[in-house]
Order: C-alpha cells, then sequence, then structure tokens
C-alpha cells in the first residue's frame, strides 16, 4: 500500500533526472544569455573599434550563424563522442570563446571569436535535451523541457537588462568574462552529476562533411554580401552581387548534394516537400527576421536619439520580454485546441500593431508609449511562437521530428542572421540619406542627439521599422498555406510534443 503505482513513479521526477536537469540548465543559461546580451553594446562597440553598423552587426550574426552551423552535426558528435564528453567539450568552447572575445583586439578578433563561442554554443542545448529525453521518457518529458524553456523564455528581459549592467558599471569586456565563472561552475557540475556515457562512440558514424563545406561559407558569403550594402556600395555593384551570389549558389550546390544524399545530409531538406512543413518554415524565416532585426535597433534608438544608458536602454526594452512570456504558456495550450494557423493568424496582427506604432514615433514620443508598444509586440510574439513552432510538426511522423527540429533550428538561426544584417543596413543607409556626410561610423553618432539631429534619426529607424514591419508582414502569406488539420494518415496535432525551447 505504501508503493506508489508504477504510472506515478514514471511520472515523479528521481534525484537522477533532478541532478541532469540542474546541470544542463547551468550550461544553457549564458548560452541563451548570449544572443541577447550583445544587442545594447552595438553603439558601445561601434565606439570602441570607430566602425560602422553594417561591420558591428557582425558580432551578432557570426554568434547566430555559427550556432546554426553547429546544431546539425550535434547528432554525429553524440553517435560519434558521446552525449556527456561532448556536452563537457562544446562548454569548453563557449568558455575559451568567451574568454578570447572579452580579450579581443578588434572588431575582427572579436568576430572571429564569436564564431567559436558561438559553435560551442549551438550544441549545448541539443544535447542538454537529448540527454534529458533519453532519461525522462515520455511521461516526464514537458516538465523537464519546461524547465529548460526558462532561461529561453527570461533572455529577452534579462539579456538586454544585464549586458547594459555591466557596461554600464564595468565595460563591454564584461559581457564576456562573466560567463567564465558560471560555466566554470556548469563544467564541474557535469563532471561530477552527469551519468557517464555507457554506449561506446560509434567510430564509423557519418558526418556530411561536403554539406558543410558547402552551407556554411554559403550563408557567410550571403550575408556578407549583405553588409556590404551599408558599405556605401549600391545593390548592383560587384562587391554586393559577387558576395551575394557567390552564397546563393554555395547554397543551391548543397540542395543539390542534400537531395541526394537524402537521410545522410547534414540538413534533411526532403522534409520541405511537405506544405505545412515549409510554409511554417517559410513564415517563421521571415517573421523572425523582423523580430530580432528590431530587437538589435531599439536599443540603438534608444541610446542614439535619447541619450539613454546601455542599462536603461536594457531595461526599456523589457516589456516585449515580458509580453511574451504572459501569451506563450497559454498559446502552447490553445494550439491543439484551435489549430496553428488560426493562432498565428491571432498573434502575427497583434506583432505587427507594436511594429506599426514605432513607425509613427518621433523624438518626443513618451517613454511610457514606447515602452507599452514594446509590450504589444510581445503579446503578440508569445503567440506567434509556438504556433509556428506547432505547426512545423503537425503533418510529420514522429520518425521525421528530430530531422525537422534540426532544420527548423537553422532556418530559425539563419532568419535572425539575415535580418539583423539587412535591417542594420538599412537603418545605415538612411541615416546617410537624412544626414549627409554621415560616414556611418558609430564613433560618430552622438548619444543623446540635438533636436534637428534627433529628429532626422528618428526618420532614419522609422524607415528601418517600415521595413521590419513588411518583411513580418510577409509571414502572413506563408501562414496561409500551413494545414489546420492533419491528413487521414499523418500524425494527429497531438501526437508530437515539441518543446519550444529557444523562444526568444
Amino acid at each position: 500500500m505504501t508503493n506508489p503505482p508504477a504510472k506515478q513513479q514514471e511520472s515523479e521526477f528521481d534525484p537522477e533526472l533532478k541532478r541532469l536537469a540542474l546541470v544542463v540548465l547551468l550550461g544553457a543559461v549564458m548560452t541563451i544569455l548570449d544572443t541577447t546580451i550583445v544587442n545594447v553594446a552595438v553603439k558601445t562597440l561601434g565606439t570602441e573599434f570607430h566602425s560602422s553598423l553594417s561591420t558591428i552587426q557582425w558580432v551578432l550574426t557570426a554568434y547566430t550563424l555559427a550556432l546554426s552551423m553547429s546544431i546539425p552535426i550535434t547528432g554525429w558528435a553524440v553517435a560519434r563522442f558521446g552525449a556527456k564528453r561532448m556536452w563537457m567539450l562544446s562548454l569548453v568552447l563557449f568558455i575559451i570563446g568567451s574568454l578570447l572575445c572579452g580579450a579581443a583586439w578588434n572588431v575582427t578578433s572579436l568576430i572571429v571569436f564569436r564564431v567559436l563561442q558561438g559553435f560551442g554554443a549551438g550544441m549545448i542545448m541539443p544535447i542538454g535535451q537529448t540527454m534529458l529525453a533519453q532519461k525522462a521518457g515520455p511521461q516526464r518529458m514537458g516538465r523537464v523541457m519546461a524547465v529548460i524553456a526558462v532561461p529561453a523564455m527570461l533572455a529577452p528581459v534579462l539579456g538586454p537588462a544585464l549586458g547594459g549592467l555591466l557596461i554600464d558599471n564595468l565595460n563591454w569586456r564584461w559581457m564576456f568574462f562573466i560567463n567564465l565563472p558560471l560555466c566554470a561552475i556548469a563544467l564541474f557540475a557535469a563532471f561530477r552529476m552527469l551519468p557517464r556515457d555507457t554506449v561506446r562512440g560509434k567510430a564509423d558514424a557519418p558526418l556530411d562533411v561536403l554539406g558543410l563545406l558547402l552551407v556554411s561559407p554559403g550563408l557567410g558569403a550571403l550575408v556578407y554580401g549583405i553588409a556590404e550594402a551599408g558599405e556605401g556600395k549600391s545593390l548592383g555593384s560587384a562587391a554586393v552581387l559577387g558576395w551575394s551570389g557567390a552564397g546563393l549558389v554555395l547554397l543551391a550546390l548543397f540542395a543539390v548534394h542534400a537531395l541526394r544524399l537524402k537521410d545522410r545530409a547534414l540538413v534533411d531538406l526532403r522534409l520541405f516537400a511537405d506544405r505545412t512543413f515549409s510554409a511554417a518554415n517559410a513564415g517563421f524565416f521571415t517573421y523572425v527576421g523582423a523580430l530580432f532585426g528590431m530587437m538589435v535597433l531599439l536599443p540603438l534608438y534608444f541610446q542614439v536619439v535619447h541619450g539613454f544608458t546601455p542599462l536603461r536602454s536594457g531595461l526599456t526594452t523589457a516589456p516585449m520580454g515580458l509580453g511574451a512570456m504572459l501569451t506563450m504558456p497559454i498559446a502552447g495550450k490553445l494550439s491543439d485546441r484551435i489549430g496553428p494557423r488560426r493562432l498565428a493568424y491571432t498573434g502575427l496582427p497583434v506583432m505587427l500593431l507594436g511594429i506599426l506604432g514605432y513607425t509613427q514615433i518621433n523624438p518626443d514620443t513618451p517613454i511610457w508609449v514606447l515602452m507599452a508598444m514594446l509590450f504589444v509586440l510581445g503579446l503578440g510574439h508569445g503567440t506567434m511562437m509556438p504556433s509556428m513552432m506547432g505547426g512545423m510538426y503537425r503533418t510529420l511522423d514522429r520518425s521525421q521530428v528530430p530531422s525537422a527540429t534540426v532544420a527548423s533550428n537553422v532556418v530559425m538561426r539563419v532568419g535572425s542572421s539575415i535580418g539583423v544584417a539587412a535591417l542594420a543596413v538599412i537603418l545605415q543607409n538612411a541615416i546617410k540619406d537624412e544626414i549627409p556626410g554621415a560616414t556611418g561610423n558609430l564613433a560618430q553618432v552622438p548619444e543623446g542627439a540635438p533636436g534637428d539631429i534627433a529628429e532626422k534619426l528618428t526618420n532614419a529607424f522609422t524607415t528601418s521599422f517600415w521595413w521590419a514591419f513588411g518583411i513580418a508582414a510577409f509571414s502572413a502569406v506563408a501562414i496561409f498555406f500551413m494545414k489546420t488539420k492533419p491528413q487521414a494518415g499523418e500524425a494527429p496535432a497531438d501526437a508530437v510534443k515539441v518543446p519550444v525551447v529557444d523562444a526568444h
């Protein structure tokens, strides 16, 4: 009578699972925060290195591109070397990258070190999820993944605020140095608490080397071509067309290669034959591009127009994260009931309303109004994210979920990288149009501009916000092609439970 039923035992958190969840959480916190912590430092880094906005944006996009490239090789790495070993190695790479970023002597070295940091960070979360999923089983999956979702939901709130606090009271280098003691604790905890790899690594585990050699430089060249448009070169210039064209050619070659290699490809492109999966990813691509671009432009706006400190600008953007935290749990439950397409069409107008408000601002717009519009944007974001993520898996078989997770994470990272690069270039060119003689060098942009300059700078920002509005609105076209219900013989909507982990 004292022994609980077997089903109850399966659903309880045993001490080993608690320790595993704690270790994974410790390792994941800073890697997730590092996707937003640098947002408030764009002006500071531009001034420090006397660089333009289109150059500084690489500090952000290099990290997210490296994340996107390391995610697909996670499965191979775990099969080859074991989950615990690879998790600790990834954390060591992140620590080394963080140390080098803090010691960077110019913008080029900082960008290179961000690549190393991002490559390590990209594997930490997927490997952690894999270990938790294997240990938890289906009875405890939802609650375990909810633990991992906590830092992801807090990133839009804590990342910019923490970055601003460190810059105001120490300097920008501490945005990276702060990772060292926290990740060292996680590394020690992993060594002591993670279970040993019980399965010996597979020496013959295949890695799509050719795919990696095609897609990584392809994406880098494409984003570099976009960034070149902000360095005084026209869209039809040889530099812009050359780099962008080379990137597109490499990506096209990867597509041909991946379709031939089928299930052994770095990213399984056959999944995109499913209409709903393709539509959801297309909508997700434009949606996160606009969102991440806004998250970079907003702190910069508050600093150069209103003269806010990095900390105050980070706190001013916090309502967006708070709004998302309110609607995201509710939207996750509603998605299965009313379908992801309806829910997306509910959240997208709310998000667009928040962006639209920023296209109408002027230097005298009250700060509380600006924060209220960000809260509205966050409400829409929190509704959109679960619907788009859940919609991707709605018509897929269970066996396709791991490959679909890799593909959708790559789409999200690449979309955010291109969105940041594109909106940074748009803003830089808009500033040049509004202020003749402006070079785009952030060291020359004052913090808290005088009245006439503030008006012109605000006009440049509103131009960029209009572009963000248009990019996000384009998601509505893709969402239309998502199915609301699975067809006969396909996995039902509740057959696959996919947690929203990277919700920022």
